[in-house]
């Protein structure tokens, strides 16, 4: 059964969005726009809604990322130590690559 949860803080075209969805086990988290101290907790807390054993956070369509996303993703990762995966978009690369945290298990570079 899947179930689908979205939150959109935006105008047109959305400044941020995040929807979630289940499907048995596994969650998948689809971010776009601008992940930043104001949007990141959001992030957050549609990903920790739903109780999953497997998360796929997508972040290929955002577009701008900074220090309290990347705190967000590193939380995540800390509670799906071993069955996070984290699909990022070049910028998202980028500010990864920069904080250091570029070679990380649940990072899945395009």
């Amino acid at each position: 059964m899947c179930q689908g949860v979205s939150v959109d803080q935006g105008g047109a075209p959305p400044v941020f969005s995040a929807s979630a969805e289940t499907d048995g086990d596994h969650l998948r988290v689809v971010v776009t726009g601008e992940v930043d101290m104001s949007t990141a907790g959001t992030m957050l807390q549609t990903a920790l809604r739903e109780p999953a054993a497997r998360m796929t956070l997508d972040l290929r369509a955002v577009t701008f990322f900074d220090s309290a996303a990347i705190h967000a993703v590193v939380r995540l990762a800390g509670r799906y130590p071993d069955a996070l995966t984290v699909l990022p978009s070049r910028q998202v690369s980028r500010v990864l690559e920069i904080a250091g945290l570029g070679e990380q298990r649940w990072l899945h570079p395009a």
